[in-house]
């Protein structure tokens, strides 16, 4: 058995991956799902779709390997985290939309919370803030619009699991109702400390503590899937959430490793070790991994936009046909010219969290065009990735010296932006030499818990770079650039 089938349930689309004994891809399969906007501000997704597109994935993954269901050791599942799954423990059937991360109709509940003062409490003990991004909003939303769901939920007739939990109880056919500590300690019902679920939330928010899933380990037994899914059974001994996933395969073990994933939007996480950071500057207090019964936490902090800028010049602005495009107009752009975008298209992200503020730029002249957008749209990501490794050094000061950065996702494939990255933070930048991070990290996982994967220290050792990015910009330029960046989001702000 050389195999382990990573499932990587995404916002967009469902993935299955296979690697092989030496952690190398075989084969990859996926499959998009309709994304539903029903109004302003909601974002909804069909729990079957979740369910169907998986299913769909794995069987066509060990289809286009050529190999066997008895070839696979075993599953590691990664998902997109906050999106929440309400469903009837007897027929399987869902009783609303999954609300997806993305949501923002439960503000007015978050924002209640926040002016009674609750505030400090669900900080401390989750290590979130009141947000609509998490999903106990989102679950009290559906058990107090759906008819008759909350008296169901206590009788222990309904469950509700982040999308991991709902996949686990689809493969296992109902047998297991489980997540692991990463997805759990994004729900906002989580107590990261003592590491169970608060009863004070759950009883803030008056969700019945029955439909709450067992969180275990993220290397671990959480079930058996059903001999008909696949011919034979197969067991799943790895979970984590995407961002953890991603830190998991960067190989991030160690306290002051950082690594940071480009995607539509950015998501950074550094490795505190053993004990929990409490962010004086709006980050966020997350478990980057638990094994052995043991958590290891992160400070995350989040970028909204990040590839969603190249989409901007390609869908908004008409100025390129594809991401590609960017890095030559870049090249090009005028030296001469300092022309700086404030990417605040849906309001800024950490540390700032200011969710009306809206896009600007400056520094316009009569010779501005596609060149200089470009090259500032790919610079506003290295600042903002500053902004968040500026506040994660000043809320730990544990580590020594500046940590090298592991970046992955699409955006990390330009030379480009990950030269001007590495010169605004002064620090070097590691590429992968594979990108599928996330995906190999929840194979890693499993594969380790089944005994063909080496465990953390040896894991580490097989971590192959790609390209490093060293700094090659004078400290002088470094400083006026990042301080016409920092002039530039106050005055958006301002506006």
């Amino acid at each position: 058995m050389g195999y382990v089938l990573a499932i990587d349930q995404g916002t967009t689309s469902s993935r299955a991956i296979l690697f092989d004994e030496s952690l190398k891809i075989a084969a990859v399969a996926q499959e998009e799902f309709a994304q539903h906007y029903p109004a302003s501000g909601w974002v909804e997704h069909e729990v079957s779709d979740l369910w169907t597109t998986v299913a769909a994935t794995c069987r066509g993954v060990i289809e286009k390997a050529g190999c066997s269901p008895a070839d696979i050791a075993a599953i590691g599942i990664t998902n997109q985290r906050e999106t929440v799954c309400v469903w009837d423990r007897d027929t399987g059937q869902a009783v609303h939309r999954a609300i997806v991360w993305q949501d923002r109709r439960t503000a007015p509940i978050t924002n209640a919370l926040r002016e009674a003062g609750h505030e400090e409490m669900v900080t401390d003990r989750t290590g979130l803030l009141l947000d609509p991004y998490f999903s106990a909003s989102k679950l009290k939303w559906i058990l107090d619009e759906t008819p008759g769901a909350r008296e169901k939920a206590r009788e222990g007739k309904l469950l509700f699991g982040t999308v991991d939990s709902f996949l686990i109880w689809k493969l296992t056919g109902g047998q297991s109702h489980v997540t692991d500590a990463t997805n759990a300690c994004r729900t906002m019902l989580y107590d990261i400390r003592k590491g169970r679920w608060s009863t004070s939330i759950a009883e803030l928010l008056d969700i019945p503590m029955e439909m709450l899933p067992e969180v275990r380990d993220c290397a671990g037994t959480f079930g058996t899937t059903r001999p008909d899914l696949f011919g034979r059974e197969i067991q799943i001994l790895g979970v984590a959430g995407d961002q953890q996933a991603a830190t998991i395969g960067q190989a991030c073990f160690a306290p002051g490793m950082l690594k940071s994933t480009y995607g539509t939007g950015c998501f950074a996480l550094l490795n505190t070790g053993q004990e929990p950071v409490r962010s004086n500057n709006r980050l966020l207090t997350t478990i980057a991994y638990q094994l052995d019964g043991t958590p290891t936490y992160a400070l995350e902090g989040s970028i909204f936009v990040a590839g969603a800028v190249v989409q901007w010049l390609r869908d908004g602005l008409k100025i390129i046909r594809a991401a590609t495009e960017t890095q030559p107009l870049a090249e090009r752009a005028d030296d001469g010219q300092n022309v700086v975008l404030v990417p605040a298209f849906t309001g800024l992200g950490a540390p700032y969290w200011n969710a009306e503020c809206r896009g600007a730029i400056f520094g316009l002249t009569r010779n501005s065009g596609p060149e200089e957008f470009a090259r500032a749209a790919l610079e506003s990501v290295g600042y903002q990735t500053r902004d968040l490794i500026e506040a994660m050094h000043a809320d730990w000061t544990s580590a020594e010296g500046e940590a090298t950065l592991r970046v992955d996702g699409g955006m990390s494939a330009s030379d480009w932006a990950m030269q001007f990255l590495a010169d605004i933070l002064g620090a070097e930048v590691d590429r992968p030499k594979v990108l599928e991070t996330t995906a190999m990290g929840a194979a890693w996982l499993a594969g380790m818990q089944a005994g063909i994967y080496p465990g953390t220290d040896g894991f580490a050792a097989m971590w192959e770079r790609d390209r490093n990015f060293a700094p090659d910009m004078g400290a002088d330029i470094r400083d006026r650039k990042y301080g016409a960046w920092k002039r530039a989001v106050a005055a958006a702000q301002g506006f």
